[in-house]
Parts: structure tokens; sequence; C-alpha cells
């Protein structure tokens, strides 16, 4: 159990810098965390911060115009210090918390940061996930729990008073991505408030720490907040957004169209590459990728006995020995790979985290509209594992070809192995639990995919070629991502251009275009991570010959978290010029 002192770490007037430049650099990390924190009581708690158990947090306009003065006092601060003066992993801190803070400012100026829901996403899921992550160590746990359930009135009102704002701009989802969408808030009104998923810690047996009383007493007290709070919230939620917003919902997919959206979508791409790269750039990029990768598709159709990749696909997408016929089935043939998966952990890396991973089914209530797998960090601080979660909705879309691609990428070697790992490190806090780019964690998630080949898992053509329309799904994203938010593509274009290369399925696709509209930028991440990593080990393979050591080459790249792009280029030329030196 942790403990922060804020009254030690606020900012007031600027102060001169002391000799240790390293150390103030260190004062404003742990500034800038404390705030996190504070602001985020929820996921504070997750990493075992108990002072803000009860609070849930300001979701409010005027809360992030709060945090970002606050980010912009930091800047200030951070930016009087001479970075030539820090030694080298101070120098990282420093890079990491000036883009953090920098992009914090930049984001608060654009009309879309009142948009805050998307297809992925919202705060009514957030809530009904939060136990998730949530420490059950005492009674008082249970009920810190209890009265952040009772907040969700608030919750929901500041959430809906920012969506009408969005609503005043013009900032708004596109109709075409919103069918089905209220099934995601109507499925968490549940007859039984005792069958509801905020209800989950006390689907559990009694802890022996609370008598039987009071363990009664606790879980009545959360079914009538349910009953009495969360599913009027939920309603009047559903009603708005039947009533006001849907009817409302904008004509064109792309966020250019939008007041101000090319200026705010060239900063997404800033934010979640972590280069400098156009659009245009981006666009060109991933067609000569999808080129690529379609060749490569058209021999493995070859190998498999097939006269055209199209034929294969067709036979991959169509025959039902490929497909659970239910979802028992479908998580036992997840568990079973991602078993084989662990067993060759070892061969691949000289440091593994200790945290456990799990697998667990999405939620029913957003399964059919989203994507086909995700990962939920877990916290070591309080005891809880990783989870790899399984989309099994609509059996007949989710083929078993996918499934060692997928856990690749979403548990190990992939976002489990990479993230209980920063969570372990000797880091900053803030760097361990609050400096995530999209591009390093999800580059690695796709190179992990290319590790697969190493580990025997594309045994058959037709697990090779779930690989290579794993990776052709995130060439794609290049193309589409651009041609929507750039170029002007419709959504059916970008359907017809992943139907056209891909071998996904039609759910898949639907879900994953729904996905790249409502949330710009982040889908282009994933390939322009993966490709700087594939080129920074074909530089250490050519500079190292027969020294090159694939693991310590890994736990390079790991060894400092998450990490912008070019820090990692920097890293990666760091060691190589020290193995160089001991050779």
């Amino acid at each position: 159990m942790r403990k922060i002192l804020l009254a030690t770490l606020l900012l007031t007037t600027a102060a001169p810098l002391k000799a240790d430049t390293g150390a103030e650099v260190k004062t404003l990390v742990d500034a800038y965390w404390a705030m996190v924190m504070k602001e985020s009581p929820i996921y504070a708690s997750s990493l075992g911060i108990d002072d803000y158990a009860s609070e849930v947090g300001d979701y409010s306009l005027a809360g992030r115009d709060r945090f970002t003065n606050a980010s912009a006092a930091i800047l200030k601060k951070l930016d009087a210090i001479d970075a030539n003066q820090l030694k080298p992993a101070d120098r990282i801190e420093y890079g990491i918390l000036k883009r953090t803070l920098e992009e914090n400012i930049e984001g608060n100026r654009y009309g879309q940061r009142a948009i805050n829901f998307s297809t992925y996403s919202g705060w009514h899921q957030n809530f009904a996930g939060m136990a998730d992550n949530l420490p059950f160590r005492n009674k008082a746990d249970y009920e810190s729990y209890n009265a952040r359930l009772k907040q969700y009135a608030r919750v929901n009102d500041e959430s809906l008073a920012v969506a009408n704002e969005a609503l005043k701009g013009k900032y708004v989802l596109p109709c075409v991505v919103l069918d089905g969408y209220e099934k995601g808030i109507a499925g968490l009104i549940v007859k039984d408030e005792r069958q509801s998923r905020y209800f989950q810690p006390y689907a559990k047996a009694k802890p022996a720490y609370v008598s039987e009383s009071e363990w009664n007493m606790l879980a009545e007290q959360a079914a009538a907040t349910i009953h009495g709070i969360i599913y009027p919230s939920l309603q009047k939620h559903l009603d708005w957004f039947t009533a006001s917003y849907k009817p409302d919902c904008a004509k064109a997919p792309g966020v250019s169209a939008q007041p101000g959206g090319k200026d705010y979508y060239n900063f997404r791409i800033r934010q979640e590459t972590t280069t400098n790269l156009t659009a245009e750039q981006i666009h060109a990029l991933g067609l000569k990728e999808v080129a690529r990768i379609r060749a490569e598709m058209v021999e493995v159709a070859k190998k498999a006995g097939y006269d055209s990749r199209e034929a294969f696909i067709q036979h991959l997408r169509t025959d039902p020995g490929y497909y659970a016929k239910t979802p028992e089935e479908l998580m036992e043939k997840v568990a079973r790979v991602n078993k084989i998966i662990d067993g060759k952990m070892p061969g691949l890396f000289h440091r593994l985290p200790r945290l456990p991973y799990g697998i667990k089914e999405i939620p029913a209530e957003i399964a059919e509209g989203t994507t086909t797998a995700y990962y939920g960090p877990g916290s070591p601080a309080i005891g809880v594992a990783g989870f790899y979660y399984v989309n099994t909705s609509k059996l007949d879309q989710r083929p078993f070809w996918e499934i060692p691609a997928l856990s690749v990428h979403e548990a190990v070697p992939g976002h489990h192995h990479q993230i209980a790992l920063q969570q372990e490190l000797e880091l900053s806090d803030f760097r361990k639990n609050g400096a995530f780019f999209t591009a390093f964690t999800e580059g690695w998630g796709l190179y992990s995919e290319r590790l697969g080949i190493e580990m025997g898992l594309y045994d058959t053509p037709a697990k090779d070629m779930g690989r290579l329309s794993y990776e052709m799904w995130r060439a794609c994203r290049l193309v589409v991502d651009t041609g929507i938010h750039a170029k002007g593509w419709s959504k059916e274009q970008a359907i017809a251009f992943m139907t056209d290369n891909s071998a996904m399925s039609a759910a898949n696709i639907e879900a994953e275009v729904n996905r790249y509209i409502s949330w710009p930028g982040q889908a282009l991440a994933y390939k322009l991570g993966e490709l700087k990593i594939r080129e920074l080990r074909e530089l250490a393979t050519k500079e190292l010959g027969a020294k090159f050591d694939l693991a310590a080459f890994h736990d390079t790249v790991l060894g400092q978290g998450s990490v912008p792009l070019n820090v990692l280029e920097d890293m990666v030329k760091d060691w190589i010029a020290a193995e160089k030196a001991k050779a």
C-alpha cells in the first residue's frame, strides 16, 4: 500500500534551479504524477494509492482546463532546465515529461476535446468495468467501492454536459458508426441488479475479514445504488443518445470535416505516432506495405494448393471447420495456444515479468460492436493479473487461424509482457504507470506477431495467412485512417479496401472501420512502430554480426518502458555501441 503526499509536491512560484538539475527533473516528474493521481482517483486505487479511495474524479471541461493549466505551470519550470546538463537517463525522463505536458496542453486547445466517447469506449462502460482493477483487501475497500457507485449520477451528468458542448460545436461522431451503439448502454440495465457488472465484487464468495451481517449490508447497499442511482442514470444517458445525439450525428465520416478538424488530425498523427510524418506520407507508405504483404499472401496461397490468394481467403472465411460452435470452445482454443506461447518465451527474452495474465470474454453488451480482442493491464501493487479479453460474439466471424497472431499481440510476448515488465522496472511511477506511447506499445504488439514465426506458431498455411492478414490489417490502417480523415474517403471505400486486401471477416472489418472513424489517428501507430522496431533489429544484426543476441536486443527495446520512437532509436544505437565496445 502506497501513500502520496501532495503537500510536498505542490508547485507554487518559480524557484531558482538547484545545482542538481537531475533532482529538479525528478521533483517535476513526481509533481506531475501526483497531479495525475489526484485527477484520476480510480486509477490511483488500482496502483495501491489510497489517498482518494472513495473519489471518482471530475469529468467536466472545467476539470480538464484545471489539469491543463497545472500542466502548463510544470512545463514552464521544466523549460527553465538546461537539458544539455542532464545525465542520459535524466534526459530521457525530461524529454518524456516535456512531450507529455506539451500534448496535454495542445490537445485541450481543440474543440474535439469535448468528444468523450467512441465506438470503442465511453464513461458508462469504463464505470461498469471499474471493479476489475480495484483492490478488495478489507471492509474499507468495499465501502469505498459503494461510495463510488453512489457518484455515478454526477459522473453521468458531467459527461452528458461535455457531450452537449460537443453537439453545440459540431464535434459529433459520424452517423455511419452509431448503429447499435445504444446496445452498449441498454445492455448494462439488467433485470436483476445482482446480475449486473456493477455488482461484480459481491457476486464472489464472502471474504473472511467481513462478517456475514456486514457483507449482507454492503451488498444490499450496492444493489440499492445500482437500482436507484445507476440504472436511472443509464436510462437518462440512453434517452439522451437516442433523442438528442444520434439525430444530430455528423454526415461526413472524417474528422477533417469538423471545425478545425484538419489541424486536429495532424496533431493526432504526431501524438499517436511520435513522428512528424504527414498524412500523405503515411498513406503512401501504407499502400507500399499493402502491396508487399499482398505478394506474400499469394505465395502462401500457392503453398496451400490454391490458384489465387482470393480463393484461399474464400476457403478460410467459409469452411466451418475453422470456427467454434460455442464460446467455450473458442476460449479453450485460445487457452491452448497461449500455453504453447508461454513455453517459448525464455528463448526470446532474458528477463520475464513476474505478473501473470489470464483470459476473459469481452462483456456481452459491447462484444458485437467492438474489436476482436484487447488487453487490460493488471496491477502488481494490488495483486490483479493482466487480462487478454476475447470476443466470443458472432462465432462464425472468429476463425481459429487468427488465434496465434492475435494471442502473441495481446498477451505474450506482446502487450502483457511489455506492460507487466514496465510496471516493475526501476523507473519513476510516472514512467512505470503513466507514460504510454501508442507507437511503441502497439508497435511492439505487432512486432510480437512477427516473433510468432520464430516461435513456430504459424505451422500451417492457414495460420500463416492469419498472420499475414493481421499484418495486412495494420498496413490497411495507414491507408484507411488517412483516407477517411485526410482524403475524404467514405466508410464504404474503407470497408471495400480492407475487404479486398485482408482475410478479415466482414464483422471485424466493419467494427474496425467504425473504430478508425471515431478514434482518429490511433490506428496509425501500430505499423509505424513495428516498422521502426524491425528497422532497428536489422541495424543491430548488421552492426553486431555473430555477436548479435536477439534476447538482449528485446530486453533493450523494452528496458526503458514505453518511449517515443526517436528515443527508442537512440537507446538501441547506444546499446549497439556498448556491445561493440565489449568486443
